[in-house]
């Protein structure tokens, strides 16, 4: 699981910074989060291919989230792209795409309209479940939590070569299925193999302002990215306009029990992230600024 970052700004495209877009790849599928003005050169510029992409979800209707959508779904079409893709957002975002188009796409677009009321499943790849959460900001707004499926066990050859398994066994063997000879004993799992890796989970809160009963969305994560549109000295505009500030992005990030935090959505206004990343630390120091270009393992 990686998370690319395309855009880290919010309203306004300033200082070299795009709006809002990320790219998580996981097992070589793309899932895109938000797509503001410029998504698709972002893509370019990293050498990330689009035809890779198999689910994007916008998060809300606020242009920096979404202005970019239109442009890359036909410009898809127009590279010749056939495999469907399935577009998760606000239930206008259909009328809006259909307005826009005025040639039918060269792929199946499956449009899947988001609950901003509750938490709820939306994906159920092989690899990968997507939640669905809402958040609180001016306008209806989902963040989104990617789990990667439990992985499968891993086999210990001396062993099942010790114990006589058929290789035709060994699929049931990584799922979790003990082996029962034919005289009745019963060989544990436990005994051939060993635990797959603990599956991860990132976290996107899209735009929100301060709500601690998002902690339950949070907890654990691997990797939460929280917005910080404002530094903590512009707390009141933050509040007014229904954001975040890096003290209580990382407030949440330190309540929540996450391993790592990353902040983004930064105002135009300021031109240095620097002060960003200290005030977050202050709190919690496992943060990093969601610089664009910037891959992060998870």
């Amino acid at each position: 699981m990686k998370l690319t970052i395309l855009g880290n700004n919010s309203a306004l495209p300033a200082y070299s910074r795009h709006p809002t877009a990320q790219l998580l790849e996981v097992n070589q599928q793309f899932h895109l989060i938000d797509c503001g003005e410029g998504t698709q050169m972002q893509l370019q510029l990293y050498g990330l291919s689009p035809f890779k992409i198999r689910c994007i979800y916008i998060s809300h209707l606020h242009g920096d989230h979404y202005f970019g959508l239109v442009g890359l779904l036909s410009s898809l079409s127009l590279l010749g792209r056939t495999q469907e893709l399935d577009l998760f957002g606000p239930q206008e975002l259909k009328q809006i795409i259909e307005i826009q188009l005025v040639w039918e796409l060269g792929y199946p677009l499956n449009f899947h309209a988001l609950n901003f009321q509750e938490s709820i499943s939306i994906v159920e790849h092989k690899a990968v479940e997507v939640i669905s959460f809402p958040v609180k900001h001016s306008i209806p707004t989902c963040g989104f939590q990617f789990i990667e499926r439990k992985r499968k066990r891993i086999l210990l050859p001396e062993k099942v070569r010790e114990f006589e398994i058929p290789k035709y066994f060994y699929s049931k063997l990584t799922e979790g299925a003990d082996y029962i000879k034919a005289d009745g004993t019963i060989i544990a799992n436990e005994t051939l193999t060993l635990p797959g890796s603990v599956p991860k989970k990132y976290v996107y809160a899209a735009d929100t302002q301060f709500l601690p009963e998002l902690k339950q969305y949070f907890l654990d994560a691997d990797v939460l990215y929280h917005e910080t549109t404002y530094l903590q000295s512009d707390t009141a505009k933050a509040h007014l306009r229904m954001h975040a500030t890096t003290v209580e992005a990382a407030e949440m990030a330190l309540n929540s029990g996450v391993k790592k935090l990353l902040i983004g959505h930064f105002s135009s206004k300021y031109k240095d992230l620097s002060p960003f990343l200290e005030e977050a630390q202050t709190i919690f120091a496992n943060t990093e600024l969601a610089l664009e270009g910037t891959t992060f393992d998870i």
